[in-house]
């Protein structure tokens, strides 16, 4: 059997078979929702994409086309744009069971320059994009998730350490991690979950506008306990673990996949 054939056999029996989800952040195939959404759809969860706008549509709609998810266009700046996003993925899929959320952003004038320089437009803009959106996600979700049901976002250790040139994305990310803690609080009566992964640095098109970027990944690599990076498919496949079924006795917490980097630093 070949790997195609074998990833097929695998999905139609897997144990996310019958899941129902959407994730959000598709850039490109180096993007984390695109590890996410593979890891997904290989272990039988039908899933929903959404990337920025139509420009971006050019180039990931073959992603998309290839685990035969449909794509829609979601900007949360834009008003109505996340509400449309989640009434198309309930539209299609029949329902919704998880929300995987992987957005991050910040204007670049504010991100390469110090935290204590940030201007107030610019964090307030990062906020509203890499983290608020979270929270707007689930309220927006919350109606269309019955108990059982899991929120996952995407975090960095430079939430928790104050990580060199990842400046001002670190408080944006740590109030992120806040965010988890008090939805879980809020969602569990309901039996949803709530959940944040805190990947090692991986070559994303977000981690690119970071001032030596090449640098942090080298160091670490030679700092973590098992001497290297991280996959995309590592990242997708803990995702995939919190929406499924054998992570129901877990909610509030952020797990990292960075080859042990948060246990040294």
């Amino acid at each position: 059997m070949d790997t195609a054939s074998a990833v097929s056999t695998f999905a139609a029996s897997g144990p996310l078979k019958g899941l129902r989800g959407l994730v959000m952040g598709l850039a490109n195939d180096h993007s984390i929702a695109w590890g996410c959404a593979l890891s997904l759809h290989e272990r039988g969860a039908k899933v929903v994409l959404t990337c920025l706008n139509d420009k971006a549509r050019l180039a990931v709609q073959p992603l998309a086309d290839s685990i035969g998810a449909k794509l829609l266009c979601c900007n949360v700046e834009q008003e109505g744009d996340l509400e449309a996003a989640v009434a198309g993925a309930v539209e299609h899929l029949g329902g919704l069971d998880f929300a995987v959320h992987s957005i991050a952003w910040a204007p670049l004038v504010d991100l390469h320059g110090r935290v204590v320089d940030s201007t107030a437009a610019g964090f307030s803009r990062a906020v509203q994009v890499s983290c608020h959106s979270f929270a707007e996600l689930a309220r927006v979700v919350e109606p269309h998730l019955g108990s059982g049901g899991a929120l996952v976002t995407m975090s960095y250790i430079g939430a928790e350490d104050a990580v060199p040139n990842y400046g001002l994305m670190g408080p944006v990310k740590a109030a992120l991690e806040s965010l988890v803690r008090y939805m879980a609080e809020e969602l569990g009566p309901k039996g949803v979950r709530v959940h944040a992964v805190s990947p090692g640095p991986l070559p994303t098109r977000a981690a690119s506008g970071l001032l030596h970027f090449d640098d942090l990944m080298a160091s670490s690599a030679q700092q973590a306990p098992l001497r290297r990076a991280v996959t995309l498919a590592e990242v997708g496949n803990c995702v995939a673990y919190l929406v499924g079924p054998d992570a129901t006795g877990m909610t509030g917490q952020t797990l990292y996949v960075d080859a042990g980097l948060h246990a040294v630093r």
